[in-house]
C-alpha cells in the first residue's frame, strides 16, 4: 500500500512523477520527453537517497550534474537534457525559481574535425592526438 498525502479537504495530492506528466502532456510535449525528463527525475531523487526535490535546491542539482561529467564521461547533449529535465520539475511542476547554477561544471562539446582529404577521421582518435 502506498501513503499519499491529502491536503486540508482530504483531496489526494497529485504524485510527483503525475504532475510531472501532467505538466509535460499539457504543454505538449512528446512522449519520447516525457520518458526522458522521468528518467532524470528520478536519477536526481534516487542520486540524493530518495529526497523530495522541494527539500533540495540548487546545490542537489549542480552535484547531479557536475557528476556525471566528471565520473561517466557524458556528452554535453546528456548533460543539458538533464538540466531541461530538472528545470522543468523546477520552475513547472514545483513552482520554485532555482538560482543560476554557480558551480556546474560543463562537459565541453567535441569539435568539429573536418575529415583530410575526404576520409573519415574518428573523434575517439582525434581526441588521443
Amino acid at each position: 500500500m502506498t501513503a499519499v498525502s491529502a491536503d486540508k479537504h482530504g483531496v489526494a495530492a497529485p504524485r510527483l512523477l503525475d504532475g510531472v506528466r501532467v505538466s509535460i502532456r499539457l504543454k505538449h510535449y512528446s512522449l519520447r520527453t516525457e520518458q526522458a525528463y522521468q528518467h532524470w527525475i528520478n536519477r536526481f531523487i534516487f542520486f540524493h537517497n530518495n529526497r523530495h526535490p522541494r527539500d533540495m535546491g540548487t546545490a542537489e542539482v549542480v552535484k547531479l550534474l557536475s557528476a556525471p561529467a566528471m565520473k561517466d564521461h557524458v556528452s554535453s547533449s546528456t548533460q543539458n537534457q538533464a538540466l531541461a529535465a530538472l528545470l522543468f520539475l523546477y520552475l513547472e511542476v514545483l513552482s520554485v525559481n532555482l538560482p543560476w547554477l554557480d558551480g556546474l561544471t560543463c562537459v565541453k562539446p567535441l569539435e568539429y574535425v573536418p575529415p583530410a582529404c575526404g576520409t573519415y577521421v574518428n573523434p575517439y582518435t582525434v581526441r588521443t592526438l
